[in-house]
């Protein structure tokens, strides 16, 4: 490979417009097909990829020597309105306050993981109206330059009578700025005519839609694939954990439909949401078979459907595959490229001209990454906006001297302090 290599750049994204100006230099970064590169970022992409200590910094460095690049993971499929409420005293809190603080608090915890762009569902309706919605957009504009967070309006009912509030209330959100719409068709007395009333306001106002569904009913999965079919900018639906429950070839014939009309599936290996009332998992082997793109997404972060949820992107992509199956360059396409795709967001290859997206985690390759994946560098928009780092530390003692060793911290040890042993750094 020569020293420096430059590629025609994909189309730019709007989020790119305000990408940080200044350069970037990640040196000695090690990708997946075992080369060790320097990449350089400047306003926001990657401007060119060298062999390790061929290219120049003209503004910081980062030294990724005994990390992992990989192309950022993304979030399809979160819960920001009660994310973080599980260990709430009492009845959960929907302030706008509250929810803002919470939907803040999880988004940064997800950027920590290496989700650089994240969808979050809210709901609207009920007794708090559009209350929660605007709570998750002004966390939206604060999180500005370091975050891309998405809302996805979820009403409850959409049909009948009953349904009329929701319809207009989610024409409102629209407007308001929410990006894309949703719901529960599973939950209206009218599953079709929920589905029908969603892709209708979306195709008004030329929004993706983003539904969650057990998948259980073969001909209603039949039907939404009908009316779904050549949506534009896409369906995507979740987290049809029913789909596994079905007869093999009614699954089959489902997941065929899916395909043929171009619907995308999110799954949620780490557990289910509060948008469903099953758990399990969606049958990922199947539909890949039958040509669905397959997402994944972590759903629940500590509320009542999950109270243990962490809202890890690699956690979800070890699930698939230390559960599904997959290899684990599939499993961690689930979480980034197809991530990124069901969300409508461009490609991201550690290549000059493509977006500074990007997550490196220490580790040689991806299956001890999705195994052990402690420290953690982000970069969003070429600079990096997250960092967590984890030390293992072992007490001197005849069975750990062969351990790898790093340096020790030249602090001395606090009063009482057991001896320091070998250090790894993870």
């Amino acid at each position: 490979m020569s020293a420096e290599s430059k590629q025609p750049q994909p189309p730019e994204d709007g989020a790119a417009t305000t990408a940080d100006s200044t350069s970037l230099l990640l040196s000695h970064a090690r990708l997946t097909d075992g080369r060790t590169v320097d990449v350089r970022l400047v306003g926001g992409r990657i401007e060119a990829v060298g062999t390790a200590g061929s290219l120049t910094a003209a503004g910081a460095r980062v030294d990724l020597a005994g990390y992992l690049l990989l192309p950022a993971a993304a979030e399809p499929h979160a819960h920001a309105d009660t994310a973080l409420s599980a260990d709430s005293p009492g009845p959960v809190s929907y302030t706008p306050e509250e929810v803002q603080r919470r939907a803040t608090e999880a988004a940064l915890l997800q950027l920590g993981h290496g989700a650089t762009a994240q969808r979050a569902h809210v709901r609207i309706g009920d007794v708090h109206g559009l209350g929660p919605l605007e709570a998750v957009l002004q966390a939206r504009r604060s999180l500005r330059g370091l975050v891309d967070l998405t809302a996805v309006a979820v009403p409850r009912l959409l049909t009948g009578a009953a349904g009329a509030d929701g319809l207009a209330m989610l024409r409102d959100a629209v407007k308001m700025g929410a990006g894309v719409v949703g719901g529960c068709p599973d939950l209206d007395p009218d599953p079709a005519g929920y589905v029908e009333a969603v892709l209708e306001i979306a195709a008004e106002h030329g929004v993706p839609v983003d539904l969650h569904t057990d998948g259980d009913d073969p001909a209603r999965l039949a039907r939404l694939a009908a009316m779904a079919g050549g949506l534009r900018p896409g369906v995507t639906i979740g987290p049809c954990a029913g789909l596994g429950r079905l007869p093999s070839d009614a699954a089959r014939r489902a997941a065929d439909g899916l395909a043929a009309a171009g619907v995308t599936v999110v799954c949620l290996p780490q557990g289910g949401c509060g948008g469903t009332e099953t758990r399990g998992a969606a049958p990922v082997r199947l539909l890949r078979a039958a040509g669905v793109r397959l997402a994944a997404g972590s759903g629940a972060m500590r509320d009542v459907a999950n109270p243990v949820g962490r809202g890890d992107p690699l956690e979800a992509a070890y699930l698939l595959a230390s559960l599904g199956g997959l290899p684990a360059a599939d499993a961690y396409a689930a979480v980034s490229a197809e991530a990124r795709a069901a969300m409508g967001l461009p490609e991201v290859r550690v290549e000059a001209g493509f977006p500074a997206e990007l997550l490196a985690v220490r580790g040689e390759r991806l299956s001890g990454v999705l195994s052990l994946a402690y420290s953690r560098i982000v970069v969003h928009r070429g600079r990096v906006v997250a960092r967590t780092s984890a030390v293992r530390e072992y007490c001197d003692s005849a069975a750990a001297l062969d351990l790898p060793r790093q340096a020790r911290p030249e602090r001395p040890p606090e009063p009482g302090s057991p001896p320091a042993g070998p250090v790894v750094r993870s």
